[in-house]
């Protein structure tokens, strides 16, 4: 077992003793060596369930939003992406600061591509730091769009109709995404006017460029809707690409940062080039 490992048991165990929380969201191993699963420990005997390695992908943050009103504060294992994660949500005011514990744990890079390129590898808010802070060296955030636009428009739709090609509207890009946190959400109405609900491409198509704009500025570009998605749909890089044209256009802008600007997508100001605003 690793320190921080042990040192986040002991922390967990001792939150739950004294009662400065309800339940802990962390980790914890299953039968499968190279899997984890998101862990929700209530009790002091439990926190030696809680785990730390290269295989804790889950991101935790969006569980608070299953209790928005709890009896005690829900303390949550937060890295670099789940701190943002949470900092989204606190300005999109679904969650309230005070209902939180974060146990901040510095994050070296998971087992997923994404980590390759993530600039915040240290928790950007916590109550709580467990183990020492790690270099931060994040690599070419935008590579994979420089590859999309690259290609001609014709290749791009027949890459884009390929992918959409294969969805089964199941939402889990949805339901693991924090910024698409909604409390209904519009792909669910039955009304005609608005998402279809056919398996065609056409309407995949809808609701994938939809969802991409309604978290285009409030991605926080953690990778969990390309890990989730069972077909294996780069959902992300259509997000990328909104947010190589923000920092284009406005500035540089990573979103879920203590100092970030609430929703680029959002403003406007008479002096935008466009003329039409």
């Amino acid at each position: 077992m690793s320190d921080i490992a042990a040192k986040l048991q002991d922390t967990a165990k001792k939150l739950l003793s004294d009662g400065t929380v309800g339940c802990v969201i962390g980790w914890e191993a299953t039968r499968f060596p190279d899997k984890t699963r998101p862990a929700f420990i209530m009790k002091p005997e439990d926190a030696g369930k809680l785990v730390w390695n290269k295989y804790c992908v889950n991101s935790l943050a969006k569980y608070a939003l299953d209790d928005r009103y709890p009896d005690s504060k829900i303390g949550i294992c937060v890295r670099g992406c789940d701190s943002r994660a949470v900092s989204r949500m606190l300005t999109d005011k679904q969650v309230e600061r005070e209902n939180l514990y974060l146990i901040g744990l510095p994050c070296d890079g998971k087992d997923m591509e994404v980590c390759e390129t993530c600039a915040h590898k240290n928790p950007t808010i916590f109550d709580e730091m467990i183990g020492d802070a790690v270099n931060e060296t994040p690599g070419d955030r935008f590579a994979q769009v420089a590859e999309m636009e690259a290609m001609s428009p014709e290749e791009r739709y027949a890459f884009w109709e390929t992918q959409y090609n294969k969805c089964i509207h199941c939402y889990a890009c949805r339901n693991i995404c924090p910024a698409c946190n909604c409390r209904e959400c519009y792909a669910d109405s039955r009304s005609t006017a608005w998402q279809g609900k056919q398996f065609n491409t056409a309407q995949n198509q809808v609701y994938g460029l939809t969802r991409a704009y309604h978290v285009g500025d409030r991605c926080i570009e953690c990778g969990e809707c390309n890990r989730v998605c069972p077909m294996d749909i780069p959902v992300m890089r259509q997000t990328k690409k909104i947010l190589k044209d923000i920092n284009e256009l406005f500035g540089s802008y990573e979103c879920g940062m203590p100092d970030d600007r609430a929703q680029i997508l959002g403003e406007y100001d008479l002096g935008d080039a466009d003329e039409f605003m």
